[in-house]
């Protein structure tokens, strides 16, 4: 089971509060997070989010990342998953990037089955999510 994010390292507005929420459910899930539960950011900023400067995103926010994967790659590459999420986003003043606010849960087969919208949805309906997921792949 996955949970997937679309965030930029150098945003300082919503995707910060985004990435905190999702390391405040990370620490609830205990040992299922890593084994059962991955969490996946994914850059809307390929050309400045090297995997360093993920790397150092991930540890600012105590992201586990034997769990949680920072993703970066090429940027026709990145808009396409986005656009296959739902994501658009685009450059803007001053190197922001504005972006649709999503996180996706895929269940254990592959399956889209949950799409939070922005960052202000319930954090524990989302560990609730997550937790039913993983019971009814067992």
């Amino acid at each position: 089971m996955v949970a997937v994010t679309f965030i930029y390292a150098s945003c300082t507005d919503i995707c910060p509060m985004l990435t905190a929420n999702m390391a405040h459910v990370q620490d609830k899930l205990g040992s299922a997070f890593g084994p059962r539960v991955a969490f996946v950011s994914i850059t809307v900023d390929p050309e400045h989010d090297t995997p360093e400067v993920l790397k150092q995103y991930a540890q600012d926010f105590g992201a586990d990342l034997d769990g949680w994967a920072f993703l970066t790659g090429d940027p026709t590459i990145i808009r396409e998953v986005g656009r296959k999420y739902g994501i658009f986003a685009r450059k803007v003043a001053e190197g922001d990037v504005d972006h649709t606010f999503l996180t996706s849960l895929i269940d254990s087969i592959g399956t889209l089955r949950v799409q939070y919208l922005g960052v202000r949805f319930d954090l524990e309906e989302f560990r609730g999510d997550l937790l039913s997921l993983l019971d009814e792949s067992k």
